[in-house]
């Protein structure tokens, strides 16, 4: 407790001001002990899980409601080497070597969309699933190269939880400012837009990697990439789609549909079979990934000018 000032004393009369301070001290005390034990009997029960380690603490919530999730292993694709993470609202695939993911899958509804956004988080945390261990922060730290979200984390914003999630280490790759906030930015945006005018889809993203070779971190070796993929496909729309997007690691002033490419692309080039569980049979699943209509993807204008006029200079 504060010290008493010394006004509080008057005539003199020390021995009363001292036993005034003890009083105010031992009620403070038993104040303090009272709230104590009334959070302590009012606290959630709910399940929580709580990791540790030398750089970071990170707390779950108790699951969500609200949010239909679908099982994170059926989204794992065919052809994955890498080691498989499974988290509640996405599943990744971390490579040891580059020490970042692979690829990232999870399923994005107009529901979890409209659900009010909760603060983005502000920490990132070593994954504690990697049983390796993925990256640090520290390894970004100074290196010309932004903490780029693979998950991105506007689309997990409808829960404290799965904010935290996207935070996780295993989920960034090294990235270009002026492309993690350009041009990677608009389409993490335009997803969302999708998202919503098609009630759900299935996202997958991952870095893409070129004969020239480099690498930033401290503790860590994480290699630099030179492209990114995205692939987008809607099952549940009144006409099945997919599409995939192939980006250069650069400042881009071009449309987002100057990269769209087949979903069969993104697989031949990246050795990938993605979301082969959710098709209902091979000719569908033909079909949408074989071919695509940027028509079907429709991009906003205002969005794309605000990139190329502000975002790429920030």
């Amino acid at each position: 407790m504060a010290k008493l000032r010394q006004n509080h004393s008057r005539n003199g009369k020390k021995p009363f001001a001292g036993m005034a301070a003890k009083v105010f001290s031992a009620f403070g005390v038993l104040a303090l002990m009272f709230v104590m034990l009334f959070r302590h009997l009012n606290v959630d029960d709910g399940p929580t899980e709580r990791y540790h380690d030398s750089d970071s603490f990170f707390e779950e919530e108790p699951i969500d409601r609200g949010v239909n999730l679908t099982s994170t292993r059926e989204l794992v694709p065919e052809g994955n080497k890498s080691e498989v993470i499974e988290h509640q609202y996405y599943t990744l695939g971390y490579n040891e070597k580059h020490e970042q993911p692979d690829w990232v899958t999870y399923r994005l509804t107009k529901e979890s969309l409209q659900i009010p956004n909760v603060k983005r988080a502000d920490r990132f945390n070593v994954d504690p699933h990697v049983s390796s261990r993925s990256a640090r922060h520290s390894d970004y730290t100074r290196s010309g190269y932004s903490r780029g979200h693979m998950v991105p984390a506007g689309d997990m914003a409808f829960s404290k939880s799965a904010m935290k999630e996207t935070f996780f280490m295993s989920n960034m790759t090294p990235q270009i400012t002026g492309f993690n906030g350009g041009i990677w930015r608009e389409l993490e945006e335009t997803v969302r837009d999708w998202a919503y005018e098609n009630d759900e889809i299935y996202v997958a993203s991952g870095p893409m990697f070129s004969d020239v070779t480099e690498y930033i971190g401290k503790s860590s070796k994480v290699r630099v990439p030179s492209a990114f993929y995205k692939v987008i496909v809607d099952i549940k729309g009144r006409e099945k789609k997919g599409i995939g997007f192939i980006m250069p690691h650069e400042v881009s002033r071009q449309p987002i549909h100057d990269y769209a490419v087949s979903i069969d692309e993104v697989e031949q080039k990246t050795g990938l079979d993605f979301f082969d569980s959710i098709y209902d049979n091979e000719n569908v699943e033909a079909k949408i990934e074989g071919d695509f209509k940027p028509s079907n993807w429709p991009i906003s204008k205002k969005r794309q000018n605000n990139r190329v006029n502000n975002w790429n200079n920030n």
